[in-house]
């Protein structure tokens, strides 16, 4: 082990290096084996360095100088060759071709529903409100006359956080905190995220909402029908609906009354959709029951007022045409697509 090693080295080195050509992964391998941080042929020459006796250590260690820069010029050498040599990277850009269209976006149909409603309720003078989705069991239940033991609370199984903590199953909670902080008159509408146990065709755990409240002096329930009237003329203005009200209940309200159109797929006559029956059931609505005045603290014997309600993802269902409520969650661009 002395110079001549170096030299035998180095022969080897510039073999390798011209078999590589400008072939920039063999020129790497080259590397590695020669130069290589862990385990490169000139760490073991300079390893041993020590083991030579002491007169030959100077012109050893002389030479080995020489082959580790003569190694390391070459190498740079080699990588700009292999370099310039090179083909284009496949995701190099080239600008001399033409440019790439991009994908044009849609709006969800659910968004569009959404800010349709919106515009129509601002015209008539409402605010929009948004409230927190993890709700507390007072405002999602409590506060809207639905106690622990109420059984309307089975058809609103939602998913707890923590023993008082939940997602809200409507957004009439929204309602509860406007009411709680303001005094009236309030006109609200409050779309939103909700959350419930159920799941299928026309159900999903997670579902959009939009619920109006009005409170002010000397609000009857003629004004909920003309309201409620008016929104929906506007909302199929393309349709010519006709709208009836039936009486029912809800724990917040009272009296309590679904409302309903004719149906816009045939008009009335009957068909598979409306069930024969000519009439499709679109909201919920009522007079705001004086106790959740009483829980919100507004005086229900000066106070009076009117709420509704109803599901964005049906509405865009019936004037989208689309069959299966879980297609609007699919993330499928051929559905969004349809609406650009």
């Amino acid at each position: 082990m002395g110079v001549a090693r170096l030299d035998e080295v180095r022969a080897a080195f510039l073999e390798d290096l011209g078999q590589a050509g400008k072939d920039a992964s063999a020129v790497e391998a080259v590397r590695v084996k020669y130069a290589g941080r862990r385990s490169g042929l000139l760490l073991d020459l300079t390893a041993a360095l020590r083991d030579l006796p002491k007169e030959e250590r100077r012109d050893y260690g002389r030479a080995l100088n020489d082959l580790k820069q003569d190694i390391g010029k070459c190498l740079d050498e080699a990588r700009e060759a292999s370099i310039s040599g090179a083909a284009a990277p496949q995701d190099m850009v080239d600008i001399s071709l033409p440019g790439m269209a991009l994908t044009r976006g849609a709006e969800h149909p659910v968004n569009l529903v959404r800010r349709k409603i919106e515009e129509i309720f601002l015209r008539m003078g409402y605010d929009v409100e948004a409230g927190p989705e993890i709700e507390d069991d007072w405002h999602n239940f409590e506060a809207l006359n639905i106690p622990s033991d109420h059984p309307a609370r089975d058809d609103h199984d939602t998913f707890y956080v923590t023993g008082d903590r939940l997602l809200r199953t409507h957004t009439s909670p929204v309602q509860a905190r406007v009411m709680e902080n303001r005094k009236p008159p309030i006109r609200i509408i409050v779309p939103g995220k909700v959350y419930r146990r159920d799941s299928d065709l026309r159900h999903s755990p997670m579902f959009h909402q939009i619920e109006g409240l009005l409170v002010d002096e000397g609000i009857s329930f003629g004004n909920l029908k003309a309201t409620l009237e008016t929104f929906l003329h506007a909302l199929f203005s393309g349709h010519g609906v006709d709208v009836r009200f039936r009486p029912s209940y809800f724990p917040f309200t009272e009296p309590s009354a679904e409302v309903d159109i004719t149906c816009i797929f045939c008009g009335g006559s009957g068909c598979a959709v409306c069930s024969r029956s000519g009439w499709i059931e679109i909201l919920g609505s009522g007079m705001v029951d004086p106790r959740v005045f009483e829980r919100v603290g507004i005086d229900s014997e000066r106070y009076t007022g009117f709420a509704f309600g109803l599901g964005l993802d049906r509405v865009a269902m019936l004037m989208y045409g689309i069959p299966d409520l879980r297609q609007l969650f699919s993330g499928d661009q051929r559905l969004t697509r349809q609406f650009a």
